[in-house]
Formats: C-alpha cells, structure tokens, sequence
C-alpha cells in the first residue's frame, strides 16, 4: 500500500467529545460553535479526513484546502405529482370511508382521514391494491 502524499498545508485537528457535544478545534482554534456535523474518517495507511458541515450562521473567516461538495434538498413535488396521479379516486374514497378513525366527530375529519390514508400509501404501509410494500 501506497501512502497518500503529504499536503502542504496539513492542520492540527483535536476532538474532545463527551456524549451529544464536543469540543473542535483545528489549529488550536475552537470551531465548535460553527459547527453543525463532522464525520472523522481514516482509512489505514491513509491520513485521516476531517468534513465539517457549517451552521448557516457560521463566520466566513476560514482558511485553507477543502474538499467541497454542493447539494441541494430535492423538491419533493414531482414525486407527489406521479403519487397522487396513480391514484384511483374510487379506490382512495372507498379506503377512506372505510377507515375506523373516520368517524371521529372532530372537525375535518373526511380531509385528516384522507390525508393519514394518503400518507400510509406514500410511506408504503399500505397500498390500494393489495400486501403492502416497504418504500425504498
């Protein structure tokens, strides 16, 4: 095995951590408080890599080499545009009426039972048209 080179600019990293917080420091400077996620990962032979997730209110005064990777959360609307598109609206209201939660008497309670039985289908806990299914 093959060590991985030497960066330039390697920085000294030390995690005190005591159950749900820890202490971060990266070249004798606490970071923690900026610091929404780390995941420390070492690989054998390799040096280890820290990723660090800033807090959105996190100072702008960093300095050195990061890896950077760009995401954004997905928009949850075309997938339940195609859900409720394959829907039977016959068989949404014949499983709603059939619901032993409906006849609650509380106000809107057609619309939360359709809601909860629309929401079990999407998670796969049941589905319309027999056994249910596990959402992957």
């Amino acid at each position: 095995m093959t060590p991985t080179p030497l960066p330039s600019e390697l920085r000294r990293v030390r995690i005190a951590a005591s159950g749900p917080t820890a202490r971060l420091e990266i070249n004798g400077r606490d970071v923690a408080d900026q610091v929404r996620e780390y995941q420390l990962r070492h690989v054998a032979g390799q040096l280890p890599e820290l990723s660090v997730l800033l807090r959105p209110t996190a100072g702008a005064d960093w300095d050195g080499l990061a890896r950077i990777a760009v995401g954004e959360e997905p928009d949850p609307g075309p997938a339940a545009a195609q859900f409720l598109a394959a829907l039977d609206a016959g068989e949404v209201e014949r499983a709603v009426l059939a619901r032993h939660d409906l006849l609650d008497g509380g106000p809107a309670e057609f619309t939360r039972a359709l809601l909860l039985q629309l929401t079990e289908w999407s998670l796969g806990k049941r589905q319309p048209d027999g056994p249910a299914e596990v959402a992957g």
